[in-house]
């Protein structure tokens, strides 16, 4: 029975970024959103007499760390392509014509 499994090499130069990057860039990630925070009540103790001023600031606030867990907690999706193979060309090693000598 002829195995099912392509036994070429797969050519891994786009491969997918390591795991310890991917979750270096979700932390710098969640690290950025949260210190939005600290400017958004700081405007808004700022303008404390402008009250629809402050009042947006604070509203803007509320939801960065839900969005942030959030975002920190999603990965990638995964990229559904077609397995890049190495294919050679017949003719790359040998040449054109063979002579044949029988004997």
């Amino acid at each position: 029975m002829k195995s099912e499994r392509d036994d070429t090499p797969v050519l891994i130069t786009e491969a997918a970024r390591s795991y310890e990057e991917e979750f270096a860039a979700r932390k710098r990630k969640y690290v950025t959103m949260m210190l939005l925070r600290f400017p958004c009540l700081v405007l808004a103790a700022m303008f404390h007499d402008t009250w629809w001023l402050a009042l947006g600031f604070v509203l803007l606030s509320i939801p960065l760390p839900w969005a942030a867990v959030l975002i920190a907690n999603d990965r990638p999706p995964r990229k559904a392509e077609q397995v890049n193979r190495y294919q050679r060309t017949p003719n790359a090693i040998e040449g054109p014509g063979h002579s044949v000598i029988e004997g």
